[in-house]
């Protein structure tokens, strides 16, 4: 049952304020402010004739930014997440140029605050998630359709509830088209590749009596991959550390090889090169004991490390997809009282996903010294390593078995097992891949009209859901190559099983067969499926018995209740679900399933008050608020409220002002997920032999109090390619709660007459969110316990054998409420047009981001980061200024228009300084140019062309490792900055 205390506090606030705002529908609330649908026309009256404010942004209380169909068309895009993520209030999220580590969908981020933290509605109406971490895909949105899109700052939780934290997207769909529309789109690089094809057909009708509309809109999109190899840039790995590879690459030369008898294909030099040490030949070590490190030759010797792996050209620039949709939107006024309306939206989906060859990672394995596959050099290499661990106190320590001394004779011998770490890059497989399959669609349906008198009533129920299918395919299979390299006589397994191929891992290219392959190989699956189901009853009207003596306008009111279910799943194969590492080699870690969900009820009024009106200094005065209250089967009752208020001193001055409470539940992801192993980004373990000038005594003990023992301080390997090994999940002891967001805005709007149509918006924004949902990043854990001492980071820290990099130790990375978020900036919006007479028109506008703050800290003893100027590991590239530019000009049926996009400069995060290459620690500002050209033909007919990049300006040269894998990649930050050259574009 709905909480008492909820509605109490509804009614107590709606009396103590007395009056709210009606938005005469639940989209209009996020645009704009508007009188009840019966004075509709006079609202329109007032906003265009009475005053110059024309626009949402410039009418809303709370800071709005909004595109045209026309400015959309300029992009010539039938993606909306790369449309959006070329605005200075974003920072790109999932999409097309994210490879390893992406979801196969589109997401976007507003303000840099989380994807999650960014609500995404069409018509007003929530979007349903494509998976259990409550992300909507923007790939489900019908371009074709789409008339504009609203972008609102700040919370807007008060309106539509739980996740608005750091605003809104409204993508709004044309209502009442008429006729057929036939729309082909096709891109392509200025190297001829990365295509991407769409077709569209809209056919919308009036109904014979002029009360309803239908509309249908079907479409396909194609986009072509582009690897990594495809690009100088990608080609060949650049150590983000060393600066080793960037000589190579700015000489226009190949990597440089392995040395002779520690080659193969993609294979470079140990020292200069860059790359995976995962590599060909195999690598071997004995964990624990560092001196045992080497690495074999292709003739089955060991020696010492002599190649890398460059991982680079598998990867993808851009990853393929295809794309089916299908969407119907229709309404009829049945009479004035019942106008019934529905939208049906469907789509297929399918996104590849594409790196390296698998391998074997570092994994352990017990292996028979007797194996024949091993050489007589290699044999006794292993033998002697192990001795000298033995002598050492090394060899079998406190929870680690390196040594089964079959024959008791107490030393290592042929006729022992030793447990070895092996790093074979299986090349024989092919890379690895991950198959997105996505059947997504949502149903809406209701019912609106008049109530009594001026009051308006809105009914509906909404239904969506996702369905999604993931293969993963050529990854090694860990299970069976134990089985198959514990053989004495390499034709038989000593498991018995006829099936078992014994597996060759000990030299270089050629060991593995395509029999030992397609015995070693594993391919998976894993399922999706989320569900959403929203009830929402509104009705809004004046209020006559409550107006201000200074004004003719009565308060306007908007009341509902909502109900929402939001279920979520995840079912992985059996084998993924093996722990601490699934059967697939490379997968980083192990699978377990996910099932959860939760619903809510919830109560809202809003209002708005006209104040004064027509008085000295003040041509209007409204007083806007609104109160929400929740009831949560998760985390209980939560509430969030908005006061603000608008001033317009002249008509071409509006000052508004806007405070805000806002909150985000956790989502089925954050509640639900068992505790698995995985990969997270960090940069230096202070432990390891990388650090090892900088150990003392003090740093020693720390090292010991996380299970190192004194041998092992400072002589473990480093972190393997940015990346540790790390458990994740729900907090089992400290499950997450809701978060708290103070949201902040304020700002004026000035239109005057020496231009036409002069709009000049300046808004401030500061959004505080409190008990935000998240995890340490390993690197605070480290930092925290090794160089902060903090007793509660070091016990999150788990070692076997001194490492981190094995299977079964990591670092404790929970789901759990940290301490806090903040953005705070200023947002300036330019927009004009003068006209040139017999030289046709031409129109400026411009959008503008500045960066005041954006810090983040976990704990009280973690860090404060602040993000501002800044790129690493823990912050994609944020450029403290940002803006966008558009110049077009029109005659006739020509236009043409030119957008212009800047990002300042920004530098490595502090504590990544001393970790990066001196030429990678900062990346200087970037402008970009695109142009756009159309004719209209005729009436029916229209012709355009685009020019992306059009100086074609390359990505900054970074380095594999100073970002995060999802995003740095390729040696840049290929979502960040135009990574595939000039880009043609057409429509017709």
């Amino acid at each position: 049952m709905f909480n008492k205390k909820i509605l109490a506090k509804s009614i107590s606030l709606s009396l103590a304020f007395g009056a709210v705002t009606a938005l005469s529908s639940i989209t209009a609330t996020a645009q704009e402010v508007a009188a009840p649908e019966t004075e509709a026309a006079e609202v329109e009256k007032i906003s265009i004739t009475g005053s110059r404010i024309r626009r949402p942004g410039a009418v809303s209380t709370s800071p709005i930014f909004s595109m045209s169909s026309e400015e959309l068309g300029f992009f010539q895009e039938p993606e909306v997440e790369r449309m959006l993520k070329v605005l200075p209030s974003t920072i790109p999220g999932d999409g097309a140029n994210v490879n390893n580590g992406s979801a196969g969908a589109a997401t976007v981020d507003l303000r840099g605050l989380g994807t999650q933290r960014t609500l995404i509605l069409m018509d007003g109406r929530r979007m349903t998630p494509f998976n259990f971490n409550g992300q909507v895909d923007t790939a489900s949105i019908p371009t074709a359709l789409l008339q504009s899109v609203d972008v609102v700052t700040g919370g807007a939780s008060a309106v539509y509830g739980s996740d608005a934290i750091s605003g809104a997207i409204n993508f709004i769909m044309k209502k009442n088209f008429e006729g057929v529309e036939l729309q082909y789109n096709h891109a392509v690089t200025g190297d001829n590749d990365g295509q991407k094809d769409n077709i569209s057909l809209t056919l919308g009708s009036n109904s014979a009596d002029g009360k309803g509309n239908i509309a249908l809109s079907v479409s396909w999109m194609n986009r072509d991959q582009v690897l990594l190899g495809d690009r100088p840039l990608g080609l060949l790995g650049i150590d983000s550390e060393t600066g080793a590879g960037l000589n190579e690459f700015s000489a226009g030369l190949p990597p440089v090889p392995g040395p002779a008898g520690c080659d193969g294909p993609n294979v470079v030099d140990f020292v200069l090169g860059s790359g995976s040490t995962t590599a060909i030949p195999t690598k071997f070590a004995l964990v624990g004991y560092a001196p045992a490190n080497g690495q074999f030759r292709n003739d089955g010797s060991i020696g010492a490390d002599c190649s890398r792996f460059n991982f680079n050209p598998f990867n993808f620039y851009q990853t393929p997809a295809e794309r089916y949709s299908a969407t119907a939107i229709g309404h009829y006024e049945i009479n004035d009282h019942a106008t019934v309306y529905s939208t049906f939206n469907y789509n297929r989906q399918s996104v590849s996903q594409q790196v390296a060859p698998s391998g074997t990672f570092g994994a352990r394995f017990d292996i028979p010294l007797a194996n024949p596959f091993i050489v007589d050099q290699a044999r006794q290499y292993m033998i002697d390593a192990g001795n000298d661990a033995l002598a050492a106190g090394l060899l079998n320590t406190p929870g680690l078995t390196n040594w089964i001394d079959s024959n008791g004779s107490g030393d290592v011998d042929a006729a022992d097992y030793l447990n070895v770490q092996l790093r074979r890059r299986t090349v024989e497989f092919g890379p690895r891949s991950e198959l997105f399959n996505t059947d997504q669609f949502s149903l809406l349906t209701g019912v609106e009209g008049e109530l009594y008198g001026d009051w308006m009533y809105d009914a509906s129920y909404q239904y969506g859901e996702t369905n999604r299918v993931t293969t993963r395919g050529g990854y090694t299979n860990l299970t069976n190559i134990q089985n198959a390299l514990d053989s004495t006589d390499g034709v038989n397994c000593k498991n018995g099983v006829s099936s078992c191929v014994p597996l060759n891992l000990f030299g270089g290219l050629g060991t593995i067969t395509p029999e030992m392959a397609a015995y070693s190989t594993a391919t998976a699956l894993q399922t999706q499926a989320y569900t959403q189901e929203i009830i929402l009853l509104t009705a809004n009207g004046p209020v006559e018995a409550i107006k201000s003596p200074w004004s003719a306008e009565e308060l306007s009111i908007s009341v509902g209740y909502e109900h929402r279910k939001e279920t979520g799943s995840l079912e992985p194969d059996e084998c993924l679900k093996q722990a601490p590492a699934s059967c697939q080699g490379g997968a980083g870690g192990n699978l377990l399933a996910i099932n959860g969900g939760f619903s809510s009820e919830e109560l809202f009024i809003e209002g708005v008050l006209p104040v004064l009106e027509d008085v000295a200094f003040a041509e209007r005065v409204d007083i806007e608020f609104g109160y929400r209250g929740a009831d949560y089967s998760s985390v209980g009752s939560v509430d969030t409220w908005k006061l603000g208020a608008t001033w317009q001193p002249t008509d071409q001055v509006l000052i508004r002002v806007m405070q805000q409470s806002a909150t985000r539940a956790p989502n089925v992801g954050e509640l639900s997920s068992p505790v698995v192993t995985g990969l997270d980004n960090a940069t230096l373990d202070p432990c390891s032999i990388a650090n090892v000038s900088n150990i003392d005594a003090a740093l020693t003990a720390l090292c010991l109090s996380t299970g190192m023992l004194p041998a092992q301080v400072g002589a473990v390997q480093d972190i393997i390619s940015g990346q540790v090994n790390a458990f994740n999940g729900s907090d089992p002891d400290n499950a997450p709660g809701a978060e708290d967001a103070e949201t902040f805005t304020a700002g004026f709007v000035y239109t005057a007459d020496f231009l036409d149509d002069f709009v000049l918006s300046v808004d401030y924004y500061d959004i505080q969110v409190d008990d935000y949902i998240g995890e340490f990043s390993p690197q605070e854990v480290l930092d925290g316990c090794y160089i902060g001492g903090d007793t509660v980071a070091c016990s999150k820290i788990k070692r076997i054998g001194g490492d981190l990099t094995i299977s079964g130790s990591g670092i404790e990375l929970f789901t759990t409420n940290l301490k806090s978020r903040q953005v705070e900036g200023i947002e300036v919006n330019v927009d004009f047009s003068v006209d040139l007479g017999e030289m046709g028109e031409i129109s400026f506008n411009a959008n503008v981001n500045k960066y005041l703050t954006h810090e983040q800290q976990s704990s009280n003893e973690s860090v404060l980061i602040d993000c501002k100027g800044q790129f690493g590991t823990t912050c994609s590239p944020t450029s403290d200024l940002r803006w966008v530019q558009r110049t077009t000009w029109q005659l006739n049926d020509f236009t043409v228009s030119a957008l212009w996009r800047h990002m300042s400069g920004v530098d490595i995060q502090s504590d990544q300084i001393v970790d990066t290459f001196a030429q990678f620690q900062s990346i200087e500002s970037y402008d970009y140019v695109d142009l756009f050209a159309s004719y209209l033909y005729n009436e029916h007919t229209k012709f355009t062309f685009g020019i992306d990049n059009i100086f074609e300006k390359d990505a900054p040269v970074l380095g594999g490792e100073v970002g995060s894998t999802s995003f740095n990649s390729g040696n840049t930050f290929p979502s960040t900055y135009d990574n595939l050259g000039r880009m043609y574009k057409a429509r017709g």
